[in-house]
């Protein structure tokens, strides 16, 4: 193989890799966010840094929220709340926190519902939201529940 081949060969390899940690990446990124789906409403959760939230440290949560077709579902169309419980969740617990939500502007979504939560230790986690239309929206209600696994406080 000449000099010339195998720097072509090279970059070809280069490329390659290349390509291949790009779609390992991107395809890691889909896998983190979760999506949930009731009725005609899907919702996608995220939470902040990189869907690892840690105990003891507030953590930016939001919530896309779509209608059947892709329609975005901003919180001002939306009557949601959330409530976070502790799993495994007994029938008829009260939520441990019930945290206002706030429209928040995420990845390509704009106005959607987020909130900051503060985890109170590490462990297992279920997170609820629930919704109903507001005047002049078009969706049936809805409620989405989310597991969510969090991680001991860095130290």
């Amino acid at each position: 193989m000449s000099g010339k081949e195998r720097e072509n060969w090279y970059k070809h390899a280069r490329c390659l890799l290349l390509g291949v940690l790009a779609t390992v990446a991107i395809a890691t990124e889909a896998i983190a966010h979760k999506v949930e789906i009731s009725g005609d409403v899907g919702g996608t959760i995220h939470l902040e840094p990189n869907d690892n939230p840690q105990a003891g440290k507030a953590t930016l949560a939001w919530i896309a929220l779509t209608r059947k077709g892709g329609q975005t579902i901003p919180l001002q169309q939306c009557n949601c709340q959330l409530a976070v419980y502790a799993e495994p969740r007994q029938k008829n617990a009260a939520p441990l926190l019930q945290p206002s939500l706030k429209a928040v502007t995420a990845e390509k979504y704009q106005g959607i519902p987020g909130v900051e939560i503060i985890f109170p230790k590490p462990g297992a986690y279920q997170v609820e939201l629930k919704g109903t239309p507001k005047a002049g929206a078009n969706f049936k209600p809805f409620q989405l529940n989310f597991d969510v696994t969090v991680a001991a406080r860095a130290r």
